[in-house]
């Protein structure tokens, strides 16, 4: 197929797992060029972009810019969960664009808000409809964790990056405390993604059978599935306390970033517990703030259920640079 020269833009989206690339025209993604690469399959990100713009036809792109689950610090990314790094030098050279740009994946996020179909949206817990420039923050729970609070200023959008998925997980009660023991096994340190995240689901289900004297292993997409057939008791308690955490931990992120403009939970896990976080006790555990409860209920908190967002949001960056 033949594309035409230095008209759209190469966005792709590098989880730890997958990596999606796509091509925009402006803000739209290009129909039938979403394409999916297992991440196992190629030494690095720059072989998957040359791959692309093969697969593609050889196309040129006027702008490109990737979103990568891990850190960025000037211009250049490592990803958290595979030993892969990009820098802008690489980008450009692999995919011969002239305008480039490296994010965080939760950055390409906040990047969409605003630009995605509300069909997409599912909401969570209701709130007051912030004035549309509130401050908004995403919150990604998939491969990893990890949060951006997104702010609309009058000199456009900003969105910061953070590795919130590495900090301490916080700890109610006795049981909660034996969990932050369990998992800290894995790193010497019990971290908020060693519980929220789909390895983190994992974990706590071998928490809840070492509780009970009757250790077993399921993975985590068996766990969801379970839930939803009511096949396994043990995979709904995992569920349960899953999402009783990560109303904690939203709330506690909610208390310090103030998102009047609402929350919103992104990737593929909190995808997947979208349908259950009412039943499962998230709402109580993200008002559970003592005599600030009440004002919890400022912020709403939303899924997105697009698997794309990234690129959108990629697409929508890369036009702000070059508008």
């Amino acid at each position: 197929m033949g594309h035409p020269t230095d008209v759209y833009s190469l966005v792709a989206d590098i989880g730890g797992t997958n990596t999606r690339v796509a091509l925009a025209d402006g803000l739209t993604i290009v129909d039938g060029t979403i394409r999916r690469y297992r991440n196992s399959d190629y030494p690095g990100l720059e072989t998957v972009l040359r791959r692309f713009v093969q697969d593609e036809g050889g196309v040129d792109p006027r702008a490109a810019c990737v979103a990568v689950a891990g850190p960025v610090r000037d211009g250049r990314a490592s990803l958290t969960n595979l030993d892969w790094a990009i820098d802008k030098d690489t980008l450009g050279r692999a995919t011969g664009a002239e305008t480039v740009a490296i994010l965080n994946d939760l950055q390409a996020q906040g990047h969409a808000l605003g630009h995605l179909d509300p069909a997409n949206i599912r909401t969570i817990l209701e709130g007051p409809l912030g004035h549309p420039n509130a401050a908004k923050l995403v919150v990604g729970v998939g491969t990893g964790f990890n949060a951006a609070p997104v702010f609309d200023l009058d000199q456009g959008r900003i969105v910061t990056p953070s590795e919130s998925g590495h900090a301490n997980l916080p700890i109610r009660d006795e049981r909660e405390l034996r969990l932050c023991q369990f998992v800290s096994t894995a790193h010497g340190f019990p971290a908020v993604e060693d519980v929220l995240s789909g390895r983190g689901l994992e974990r706590v289900y071998a928490f809840l059978g070492q509780e009970a004297d009757d250790p077993r292993e399921c993975a985590a997409k068996d766990i969801m599935e379970a839930c939803q057939n009511g096949s396994d008791t043990r995979a709904t308690e995992a569920a349960q306390m899953f999402s009783r955490i990560l109303g904690t931990v939203c709330g506690n992120l909610s208390l310090i970033q103030l998102p009047f403009g609402g929350l919103y939970l992104a990737g593929g896990v909190a995808r997947a517990f979208a349908p259950h976080l009412g039943r499962f006790g998230f709402g109580d555990a993200f008002r559970d703030k003592g005599r600030f409860a009440g004002f919890m209920s400022n912020f709403a908190v939303h899924v997105i259920e697009d698997d794309y967002a990234a690129l959108t949001g990629s697409a929508a960056h890369l036009q702000g640079l070059t508008s």
